[in-house]
């Protein structure tokens, strides 16, 4: 059975960083009034090459729902279809898509979490960020605690790190920390790769989050919501689970 397809509208786009070649891509859905998903999922755009050839390509919706527009983050990748089609697209110009589709959103009830993300594997942080604490209309946050660990080379690649910086400095309840593998000198943040840090923190937290004992349930315990490459997600899932996380507390989207 076919799946139905949408036309976004290109309106905005921004590169992130020249180095990674990385942009922001703001579309809107002209034919529906709402484009209804839940944070963190993701669309699949569809296209034609040159030679008739249909190509589709899942990308992780960077922004939360907000009428019929959506965002999404990527790279440009040499040789790549999708990535080369998407980043060269002129405003005005669409691309179909079919979803929203994925799992990869936030586990009800609400409890306190932890966003690990690196490079562009940040898209579905933004929308979950967004959707906790809009800039107009109710916190969503319901008081709880998060934690953005943000892991990459360069300070250049730090993805929407002025967004992060903004909501962290306004609300109490969200803690933004960016570390870097490849600092340069006179980075004064955090030196390293995710997992290290991640580490640090369910360290320091395993006296306050009840990690253990089935019997408790989830309501007061935190969850880990976890995307990059595949083996990014298993080095902090290993983490997490050698400080006493069970595997239902991990949700994770792998890009590989």
């Amino acid at each position: 059975m076919a799946r139905e397809l949408h036309t976004a509208r290109l309106v905005r786009r921004l590169p992130l960083s020249e180095r990674a070649q990385c942009f922001h891509l703001e579309f809107v859905v002209d034919t529906l009034e709402r484009f209804d998903f839940g944070a963190g999922q993701f669309i699949s755009a569809v296209a034609q090459d040159a030679t008739g050839k249909q190509h589709t390509r899942a990308y992780s919706i960077a922004s939360a729902p907000q009428e019929n527009r959506f965002d999404l983050c990527l790279n440009r990748v040499e040789g790549g279809f999708f990535s080369n089609l998407l980043c060269d697209l002129k405003i005005g110009e669409t691309v179909q898509f079919h979803g929203p589709h994925g799992l990869f959103t936030l586990r009800n009830p609400m409890v306190d979490g932890i966003f690990i993300a690196t490079g562009t594997g940040v898209a579905p942080m933004r929308g979950f960020v967004q959707h906790l604490f809009p800039e107009s209309g109710e916190d969503r946050s319901g008081g709880r605690n998060f934690w953005l660990v943000y892991g990459t080379r360069y300070e250049t690649d730090l993805y929407y790190q002025d967004y992060f910086e903004k909501i962290a400095a306004e609300r109490p309840n969200f803690h933004y920390l960016a570390t870097l593998s490849r600092p340069q000198d006179g980075w004064q943040g955090t030196r390293g790769y995710v997992q290290e840090l991640v580490g640090k923190i369910a360290e320091q937290g395993t006296n306050d989050w009840k990690l253990n004992g089935a019997s408790s349930g989830l309501d007061h315990r935190v969850y880990a919501y976890i995307c990059g490459l595949n083996d990014m997600v298993s080095a902090n899932r290993d983490r997490l689970m050698g400080h006493g996380w069970e595997k239902k507390q991990i949700v994770f989207e792998r890009y590989d």
